[in-house]
């Protein structure tokens, strides 16, 4: 299974991204604050590679991609929405699934009002918060230095810090080099927006949406209110429950991928099942017009 490189211009940075080259049903892969596309590297090199067309991109200021060319419209969750649905554009997908940790799950539903070929949503550790800072913070642990994720600059311990809530026992030099070749103002201008409100009501969206939602988290999380997100109202939960992986921390799938992958291949096959009924849906009432 080959899994190639290269870059896609957009209009807010040149964006890095990986795919394999699986023919079925695009997945797009989004990675969390201050992290890279390689996070997911595991889940790329799978069998699940040689079935579907699997991407992995680099936010803007993240990783091998450009920082924003516009920091205040791009480094904001509905802007790396906007990214991504662009970066798909650009790569002339039409229909695919997604798959978002952390700040990679928010920026997952925020893609739901924009991307109308969006068939599924997975979000790992990203609690479907509402607006505001009261509604943001019921979704998260009370844990001290969380002001660190909105940090320009990081001090040496606060970098140590960082590293292990988001990785545990998983860190390496990769996901060292992409914290320190992050942006600070991706995390600035990020943190800002998410408590100022400039960020969809994300709560309503999974409790409205028809869109089908899958919910997978660690049960040793420490950042994430794991009540909180089992509490909610989805109308769409895939599986009909959210799955919490025993002995997984933040980054659930690097921690226990012999619990994630086998889900993650359940979703990707109903996915493409649902986007096969909605094509065959669509030519029937073309073929009818």
């Amino acid at each position: 299974m080959a899994i190639t490189n290269r870059k896609i211009k957009t209009s807010h940075a040149d964006i890095a991204i990986c795919e394999t080259s699986g023919a079925g049903l695009p997945i797009l892969f989004l990675h969390g604050n201050s992290s890279c596309k390689e996070v997911f590297q595991h889940q790329l090199e799978s069998a699940l590679g040689d079935t579907y067309r699997m991407i992995a991109m680099d936010l803007p200021g993240h990783g091998e991609s450009g920082d924003a060319i516009d920091p205040a419209r791009t480094y904001t969750m509905p802007g790396y929405a906007d990214a991504a649905v662009e970066t798909l554009a650009q790569l002339g997908i039409q229909r695919a699934a997604v798959v978002g940790w952390s700040l990679g799950g928010h920026i997952a539903l925020e893609m739901v009002p924009r991307f109308d070929g969006l068939v599924g949503v997975m979000i790992m550790a990203a609690p479907p918060v509402g607006q505001g800072a009261d509604k943001v913070m019921v979704g998260f642990q009370p844990i001290p230095n969380a002001e660190m994720v909105g940090k320009a600059e990081l001090s040496p311990e606060e970098v140590e810090i960082f590293l292990y809530a988001n990785y545990g026992s998983s860190i390496d030099a990769g996901l060292r080099e992409a914290l320190t070749r992050t942006d600070g103002r991706a995390r600035a201008v990020m943190f800002q927006a998410l408590f100022t409100g400039n960020i969809s009501d994300q709560r309503a969206i999974v409790e409205t949406s028809e869109v089908p939602v899958a919910v997978v988290n660690g049960a040793d999380d420490p950042l994430i209110n794991l009540e909180y997100v089992g509490g909610l109202a989805y109308r769409k939960l895939w599986g009909k429950h959210c799955y919490v992986l025993r002995g997984a921390g933040h980054a659930c799938f690097l921690h226990a991928p012999e619990a994630f992958d086998p889900i993650l291949e359940r979703f990707a096959h109903d996915m493409q099942q649902r986007a096969t009924r909605h094509d065959r849906g669509k030519g029937a009432k073309t073929v009818a017009a």
